[in-house]
């Protein structure tokens, strides 16, 4: 078995600002990234091809070995933030211009960009490694020297390649073949596919190298149901961020020209205003670009290493913090919030139901029927319970037949160590037999047929067999088969019984059709209904017996349609209903799709936390409906509006103002209907989806799935993530603003292109309320902290300027500048990353925690304000005090307002922690040692002397005293009569 071929899924690069992209097709390589073209393809000739194909590989990549050093530096210098440190730099170039040493400003900038690119490399790294295991697996494909082997990244368009099992297949011979297209529609059920007539005929696999043949493809199209070929002989947080920078850089030019001003103007003042520009550019601190991204990366080897959600990946480790933001979470549904398991659950016949507890009774019934002589007491000698009895029996068996007989599946053999693959045909092996369907129902039907009593133990395109209880094999010639369709919502099958020559027509199928076939009857509306509500899939199976006569007139008629030139479908379709007219009802059947595990309770966290869940799936309407009360998606107390199907303006115009009058109701709507409405009135669907406590939207397109994500970004201005595991996810997981993958059935497409990668869905509950969250609160605390370690020493420099008459001199020259931000801050003001203000398990429990995160707070212009306070707070009495009881000697103002300004912000981190760590203690103290040790190199800028005074100390304990404790008297004010929710919660 092998798995998927990679046909060209391309990730596109992700923005560090947002995660928006255009609106380009994914699928544009295929076609020489020009406009779409449809394709002739020479089968075995890949040379023959009439234009360049690109190769066919997986690059997840964003850079090349020669884009990634101008890329990353582009990537980085985009920004007003980094930008302006450049200039900076470049500046002290200028002589008049110059305020101090080159590496002053050079080293800062260099450790930032050394960083991001280490970053980066590793993120390319790992992403080539991922990239290149994919693309190294190994096919077969057919040439003029026999079978050989080749990587996927060899396959070249036109290639010939043996697959086994796989998701998608062009050629088969000389039966039959069932290909799965998850990558189109999310479903993973196996569809049977016939190879086109010429290709059956062939001998062996090689002579496909030798007849001259090509296929005709149409050009790549939004609309999956449909194909014409022939055969022919970063984030919302970093913009947040990057705004208050800007505003930091407007300070920065009022207080220069302020500067000026108050000059007068006098002289060159031109120059005055970039050397005060020069002089206070710490207001835009350079070291918050990197302490960012040194935390994010922090927040994803936590992620990483969280046993509790083993097996996550994190593959974008720039947007962490987007999880603790997310408004509205988008899910697909199969393999996602389900399992893609069907479980039988029940049989009704009308008086009588089966359910899961009384299988033994159908199986007693069905062994019953193959045992018992076939000759029956005359009903007037018989008992009446006997009689009953026997009805009942025969019912039973007859509805357990027509279900094992009216489906697609097809029992494959495989070897199982023990016996071969032919020995296991030849003898139908049970342990070597698996079945393989269009659809997880169908299969499920057989494996309930088989566990019964009654085994689907072979086929082929014309024949069928059964085991009964007994082990005799009962021999059915297929006449005629219908599949199932969209449109006909049923599939038909019309078989001989090889022992009794007995011809008859079984059909099953959605009971919204199947009501209007079978003769009249005064239950089956009621109990689809009674079977629906309980979140089954609802199946009629019918039957009709056929003489030797109706069948042969049928046929004719058949073929005469399936011949005509014009109306071919319509004739076909008239046919066959002529066939589909007073059917006897046998059963309905009861299936369900097993939940993943904990889905309930993780949508039941997200809906308290203030997220809204929308589903969008390929499935039908009731499907999805059932799974979204199943899994509590709509809860049992909320109004459901199913949204009637739409085709014109005026009738989405009607049903839109039917909609607006219904008040918190979830909302169920069709593909169709929704493009139909965001045609013509997408502000207003808009406006109302929004508004709704859950939506579903069935049968839609990937394209659909991405074009809803972003237009809930664009009309809400919310964060979104989206979740799914299989590729026809892969846009919505990239539109939208945090993309989740889960690895399931459906392979790694949707894992690989996505942000976050997790195992279950269960996991997205611990992701988003204890990482999001803590990486969000984390980073507001951190980037808030590096602003006001930067106001506070510009403060002191401003102060200093204009107490010695608006000179733009220095205050701090050399290395003092340099180790004030590095390493006499920096591990202390880091190990801001480790704080949490409530333990995992009380965030887990309490999700209304992660709502007050929604409005922004942690990061917003009012704390943004309060901290640009307390900054000018804390400068202005650091300066003000050191002026005011310095003795003699400039130095000494040095001494005493730099020693004070580093106890206060190592004291300000010790206020900001809410709880502590052992390396926040390490990172305190060491940074305190590393600042004590550094003073005796320091000479040059701080009197050696005067530091070992009794009169510095008590100088700078009283400055520092003034400057941080009114800051511990409000926390604890504020603490003890306006607590936060979490401060409650913890105590």
């Amino acid at each position: 078995m092998t798995d998927n071929i990679p046909l060209q899924p391309v990730r596109r690069p992700k923005r560090h600002d947002s995660k928006h992209r255009n609106g380009c097709c994914p699928w544009s390589r295929c076609c020489g990234m020009g406009d779409f073209r449809p394709r002739t393809v020479w089968l075995g000739h890949p040379e023959k091809r009439e234009q360049r194909y690109p190769r066919n590989v997986i690059n997840n990549q964003k850079y090349n070995f020669f884009t990634f050093l101008p890329g990353v530096l582009f990537n980085q210098f985009k920004y007003f933030f980094n930008l302006y440190f450049l200039l900076l730099a470049c500046s002290q170039f200028v002589e008049e211009l110059r305020l101090g040493a080159l590496y002053t400003y050079w080293v800062p900038l260099g450790l930032v960009l050394i960083i991001t690119i280490m970053r980066e490399a590793i993120e390319e790294i790992r992403c080539y490694l991922r990239d290149k295991e994919v693309n190294s697996q190994i096919y077969s494909k057919l040439s003029t020297r026999g079978t050989v082997k080749v990587k996927s990244s060899g396959i070249q368009v036109g290639d010939l390649i043996i697959v086994e099992k796989v998701s998608a297949l062009v050629l088969s011979f000389p039966g039959s073949c069932f290909l799965r297209t998850d990558q189109l529609d999310g479903e993973t059920d196996w569809k049977l596919r016939l190879p086109v007539a010429c290709t059956q005929r062939l001998p062996t696999a090689g002579d496909l190298l030798q007849i001259r043949s090509y296929v005709y493809a149409e050009e790549p199209n939004i609309d999956i149901h449909n194909f014409i070929g022939t055969f022919t002989r970063v984030g919302l947080f970093d913009l947040e961020v990057n705004c208050l920078t800007k505003i930091l850089f407007g300070a920065l030019v009022v207080v220069s020209l302020v500067m000026v001003a108050l000059q007068h103007f006098a002289g060159r003042w031109y120059l005055q205003i970039f050397r005060f520009l020069l002089l206070f550019s710490h207001i835009v601190p350079i070291s918050l670009r990197v302490n960012l991204d040194m935390g994010k990366m922090v927040f994803s080897w936590m992620i990483k290493k969280d046993s509790k959600i083993p097996g996550t990946v994190v593959r974008a480790s720039t947007i962490p913090e987007q999880l603790g933001r997310i408004s509205y979470l988008l899910t697909d549904k199969t393999g996602t919030l389900t399992q893609n398991e069907m479980v039988f659950r029940r049989l009704h016949l009308g008086t009588v139901a089966y359910g899961m507890d009384s299988m033994d009774e159908v199986q007693s019934h069905v062994f019953s029927a193959y045992t018992q002589p076939t000759h029956d007491l005359p009903a007037s000698r018989a008992p009446a319970a006997t009689k009953v009895r026997k009805t009942i029996s025969s019912r039973v068996h007859e509805a357990v037949k027509a279900i094992a007989l009216v489906h697609n599946v097809t029992p494959v053999y495989e070897s199982n160590g023990v016996t071969d693959q032919a020995e296991a045909e030849q003898h139908y092996e049970d342990t070597c037999r698996v079945y393989q369907a269009s659809s997880p129902d169908e299969v499920s039907l057989v494996q309930w047929t088989e566990s019964v009593g009654l085994t689907l133990v072979g086929r082929d395109q014309s024949s069928m067999q059964l085991r009964t209880p007994t082990g005799q094999i009962l021999n059915f010639t297929i006449l005629q088969i219908f599949p199932f369709t969209y449109e006909s919502k049923r599939m038909g099958i019309i078989v001989r019984d090889e022992s009794t020559g007995e011809i008859t027509f079984y059909m099953k199928g959605a009971d919204v059709v199947m009501s209007g076939i079978v003769q009249y009857n005064d239950w089956l509306e009621e109990e689809c209904g009674n079977m629906a509500r309980e979140g089954l899939r609802v199946l009629v199976v019918s039957k009709k017996s056929l003489t030797e006569e109706q069948y042969q007139d049928f046929e004719a008629r058949y073929v005469q349609a399936k011949l005509s030139v014009h109306d071919r479908s319509l004739k076909v379709a008239t046919v066959i209903e002529s066939l589909e007219m007073e059917m006897e009802l046998l059963c309905l059947t009861g299936v369900e799709d097993q939940l993943q595990t904990d889905v309930r309770p993780t949508l039941e966290i997200l809906r308290n936390a203030g997220i809204k869940v929308w589903m969008l799936t390929g499935d039908k309407l009731e499907t999805a409906t059932c799974t979204a009360k199943n899994a509590h998606l709509i809860t049992r107390n909320q109004d459901i509006h199913i949204f009637r199907p739409v085709t014109t303006r005026g009738e989405a115009h009607l049903e839109l103002n039917a909609f607006r009058r219904k008040h918190d109701c979830a909302l169920v709507i069709s593909g169709d209907s929704l493009e139909v409405c965001l045609k013509y009135y997408e502000y207003e669907f808009m406006e109302l989806a929004c508004q709704c406590p859950a939506v579903v939207c069935c049968r839609c397109t990937p394209t659909q799935k991405a074009q809803i994500v972003r237009l809930l970004q664009e009309r809400t201005g919310k964060l979104t993530c989206a979740v799914g595991d299989g590729g026809n996810d892969v846009s919505m997981i990239q539109e939208a603003d945090c993309g989740v993958g889960v690895e399931g059935k459906e392979g790694k497409q949707a894992s690989l292109a996505a942000d976050f990668s997790v195992t279950q869905f269960k996991h997205l509950g611990r992701l988003l309320m204890v990482h999001g969250r803590n990486s969000y609160k984390r980073s507001a605390a951190l980037s808030q902290f590096v602003i006001h370690r930067s106001l506070c020493i510009s403060t002191m420099q401003a102060v200093f300027s204009s107490v010695f008459y608006f000179a733009s001199v220095p205050l701090y020259q050399g290395f003092l500048i340099i180790g004030y931000s590095t390493i006499y801050t920096m591990f202390p003001v880091f190990s801001l990353v480790l704080d949490k203000d409530v333990k995992s398990e009380v965030a887990m429990l309490y999700p209304e925690l992660y709502k007050d995160l929604l409005k922004g707070r942690p990061l917003s212009f009012k704390t943004f304000l309060l901290w640009v306070l307390i900054s000018i707070y804390q400068g202005s009495i650091i300066m003000y005090g050191a002026m005011l009881l310095f003795e003699s000697e400039f130095v000494h103002i040095v001494a005493i307002s730099f020693t004070s300004l580093i106890l206060t912000e190592l004291l300000m981190v010790a206020l900001t922690i809410q709880t502590w760590h052992w390396l926040m203690i390490v990172a305190e103290l060491l940074s305190l040692a590393s600042y004590i040790a550094s003073l005796v190199f320091l000479h040059e800028f701080i009197d050696i002397y005067f530091i070992t005074t009794v009169s510095f100390l008590w100088k700078v304990t009283v400055i520092t005293l003034v400057s941080c404790l009114p800051l511990y008297i409000l926390k604890y004010l504020r603490r003890r009569f306006s607590p936060p929710n979490y401060s409650k919660l913890t105590s």
